[in-house]
């Protein structure tokens, strides 16, 4: 698995110098933005030289079997090529190529062709009609038609993380990496799987287990093997997050006419996941939204949330949020309200805990105070950054979760775009909305309410 992330060499069939041409998108990317220092080379039917790298007519005349083939051409040529890969003796192959199984009887015959040829030959692919695979840590990307410029992809290279995705869609995989730019979490891996003729999800799990990924994120709009995918996400180490569409007999049509996935039945499917532990997310916005409080946090052990607010309302608004989410307001034991009402400026002592003006230490203590409660297993702070020491109590926040081990999720009553901007300038997990942070002290106790299953 690991020669469709750091292929020493590289051939991409398909590229030209031809207007548009999508296969020289991919030959642009990797020698002019991400300076790919393995051989690469290009096939065309003119055997011509694209962006400095050489160019043949045929997969037969290269110098060396490549470790990587990107195909990107017509689907009626995909077969041939495959078999011409296979004499060549090359074993990873990546088909960017549409038209296969979600385009007709014609296409699922070419497909079962190559999937024979691959067998035959011991040769993985991943495909078709997908954008390929992304690595950050050794700098490899095979997406094509995608201008750097415009999606931070210089950026997003530059800062590595431990966040993964295997996705289905290419234009789904693009919009969670600008997403995710935004946010703490900086990208491992992603994987565009397409029609996943024969990598598919359940592998990626498997393969991400053994590198710098901490946390796995997947869309999928259909599921070809479901024991396969369950079994990989039981024995997972790692949190599994899943977006998958279908729930409606018009998303499971829409799935099929895309990517010729069978979006199967969506209550057997959400059952399983309960079972495997996978986390079911609620929208493509969780896919990078979530991830921070695994990253950032220890895992919620229990179900008892204190809220803390610097604005009355925002109380009220978290009680009812909580509750809805199945979690619980506990009430606070009186010697907790008794060292509340020694903090100082505290409107209420009770459960949320509400402050007016006060200052920073005033912060700290009832952090401290509801953190250190045994009655509390996690912490819900709503706090309105009216002066610039609210961040600064915020920080010290994050290392008395750690030392308390009990997870905050944090929201910061303040425009989206400021709340953004602290975030990104004091790398503070804050979500954007209350109901965010919400949820993401729900699914950080479903996981870890998992992990004891599995003990």
């Amino acid at each position: 698995m690991e020669l469709f992330f750091d292929p020493k060499s590289v051939v991409v069939i398909g590229a030209s110098n031809a207007p548009l041409n999508l296969g020289a998108t991919i030959c642009n990317m990797l020698k002019d933005y991400l300076r790919y220092t393995g051989a690469v080379y290009a096939v065309n039917s003119k055997g011509e030289t694209v962006n400095g790298y050489p160019g043949y007519s045929l997969v037969l005349d290269l110098p060396e079997a490549p470790d990587l083939a990107i195909i990107i051409v017509a689907a009626r040529n995909v077969p041939g090529i495959i078999r011409d890969c296979a004499h060549k003796g090359i074993k990873r192959i990546v088909i960017e190529s549409a038209g296969f199984s979600e385009g007709g009887e014609l296409g699922e015959a070419m497909q079962r062709e190559i999937d024979e040829i691959a067998k035959a030959n011991g040769i993985r692919l991943m495909g078709p009609n997908c954008l390929g695979t992304l690595s950050t840590r050794t700098k490899f990307c095979c997406f094509y038609g995608v201008n750097p410029s415009l999606v931070e992809m210089n950026q997003i290279f530059e800062s590595p993380g431990t966040m993964s995705y295997i996705i289905q869609s290419g234009g789904v995989a693009v919009l969670v990496m600008e997403s995710l730019y935004y946010d703490l979490v900086g990208i491992n891996k992603v994987v565009s799987i397409g029609n996943k003729c024969d990598v598919d999800e359940a592998d990626l799990i498997d393969y991400f287990q053994n590198d710098e990924t901490e946390v796995i994120g997947i869309y999928l709009e259909n599921v070809a093997d479901g024991r396969k995918l369950m079994e990989a996400a039981k024995k997972s180490r790692k949190p599994v997050l899943i977006y998958k569409v279908g729930k409606t007999k018009e998303g499971a049509m829409a799935a099929m006419s895309h990517t010729a996935g069978m979006a199967n039945n969506d209550s057997i499917f959400d059952a399983a996941c309960r079972q495997a532990g996978i986390i079911r997310l609620q929208s493509i916005d969780e896919l990078h939204s979530l991830p921070k409080m695994f990253t950032e946090m220890p895992l919620l052990k229990g179900k008892r949330i204190a809220a803390f607010t610097n604005s009355g309302a925002f109380g009220s608004i978290a009680a009812d949020l909580l509750v809805e989410a199945g979690l619980q307001m506990p009430h606070l034991a009186p010697h907790t309200q008794e060292r509340l009402k020694k903090a100082g400026q505290v409107f209420n002592i009770k459960n949320p805990v509400d402050i007016g003006p006060a200052p920073p230490q005033t912060y700290l203590d009832i952090f401290d105070i509801l953190l250190s409660a045994d009655e509390v297993d996690g912490l819900l702070p709503l706090l309105s950054v009216w002066q610039p020491f609210v961040i600064d109590t915020l920080l010290e926040l994050l290392k008395m979760c750690k030392h308390y081990d009990k997870p905050a999720a944090i929201y910061t009553p303040n425009a989206i775009a400021k709340s953004i901007a602290i975030r990104a300038k004091y790398r503070i997990p804050i979500f954007e909305t209350s109901e965010q942070a919400v949820r993401a002290l729900s699914v950080s106790h479903t996981y870890y309410e998992s992990l004891l299953k599995r003990k």
